[in-house]
């Protein structure tokens, strides 16, 4: 329990810093740009992500072999999904200011579509996470996978400006 604190941590700190690059973000006319910053906070989650899950879920020898290969899987199912949300939040940043209440309609059941296939994928891989190592190992990896989906997903909250009135 103290390495996943440790990890969280360490995770948290370097999306702090990530949150600097906020400060450079380029207003434009419609919104914020800020696919250079989401692109920089992905690509540092996602080479954390696997090191922290490493970090605080004991696998044996045996059971590491079998369970990277599903997770790889996992992971780039995720992936895919993040893509669409990532996409999702670009469009919104990008034209947050001149939003009508059709596109936000539009955007808003989407970001829950998106919220739904998280979880349909998360339901799909628990019986494959426990086929390679012991449901209790299989419910630690995904209390710390949520965990760590929760923290980017506050991350990239606090970084969304508001849709103003």
């Amino acid at each position: 329990m103290k390495k996943l604190i440790f990890s969280c941590l360490v995770l948290a700190m370097t999306i702090g810093v990530a949150n600097f690059t906020a400060l450079a973000q380029k207003e434009t006319a419609t919104g914020v740009d800020v696919e250079q910053d989401i692109l920089l906070l992905r690509r540092d989650l996602r080479g954390d992500k696997k090191k922290l899950i490493a970090l605080n879920l004991p696998l044996t020898e045996t059971e590491a072999t079998q369970f990277w290969p599903v997770y790889d899987q996992y992971a780039a199912e995720m992936g895919k999904r993040n893509d669409a949300f990532y996409a999702l939040i670009k469009d919104y940043v990008a034209n947050q200011k001149t939003l009508t209440d059709d596109q936000a309609a539009t955007m808003l059941k989407r970001w829950a579509e998106l919220q739904l296939e998280a979880a349909q994928i998360r339901q799909k891989y628990i019986p494959l996470v426990e086929k390679v190592i012991s449901p209790r190992k299989a419910a630690l990896f995904f209390q710390i996978d949520r965990r760590l989906y929760a923290m980017m997903d506050l991350q990239t909250s606090a970084q969304l400006p508001l849709l103003i009135q």
